[in-house]
C-alpha cells in the first residue's frame, strides 16, 4: 500500500527551524519525484521543494529550505530555517513522475503537517 506519513510540524517563533520528514512506503524513494507542496488558508497550493536527481526550490524559500531524502529509510526531509511569518501553512509531502517538472503535478500525496510560524 502506498502511503506518504508526514510529522515534525510545530509552532515556532519567526526566525527559528524546523525540520519535517515524510514516511514513504509502498515505492521506493527514488522512483517518482518527490517534494513538498504547502498550502495556507485563502491561498493557492505552492510548490516548495522537490528532488529527482537535482532539487527545486520555490523562490519563496530559497536559501532558507533545503530538500533531503534518505533511501535506506526511504524518508524525505525538509529542513526549514529562518521561518517567517508567511511560511505559515500545512505542509504536504508529495510524489509523482511530474512532480519536480516544473507544474508541480503530484498523483500521491499525506495528510499534511501544521505549521505555524508566529510571535
Amino acid at each position: 500500500q502506498l502511503q506518504l506519513v508526514e510529522s515534525g510540524g510545530d509552532l515556532v517563533q519567526p526566525g527559528e527551524s524546523l525540520r519535517l520528514s515524510c514516511a514513504v512506503s509502498g515505492f521506493p524513494l527514488d522512483y517518482y519525484a518527490i517534494g513538498w507542496f504547502r498550502q495556507a488558508p485563502g491561498k493557492e497550493r505552492e510548490g516548495v521543494s522537490c528532488i529527482s536527481g537535482s532539487t527545486n526550490y520555490a523562490d519563496s524559500v530559497k536559501g532558507r529550505f533545503t530538500i533531503s531524502r534518505d533511501n535506506a529509510r526511504n524518508t524525505l526531509y525538509l529542513q526549514m530555517n529562518s521561518l517567517k511569518p508567511e511560511d505559515t501553512a500545512v505542509y504536504y509531502c508529495a510524489a509523482g513522475p511530474n512532480f519536480c517538472s516544473g507544474s508541480w503535478e503530484y498523483d500521491y500525496w499525506g495528510q499534511g503537517t501544521q505549521v505555524t510560524v508566529s510571535s
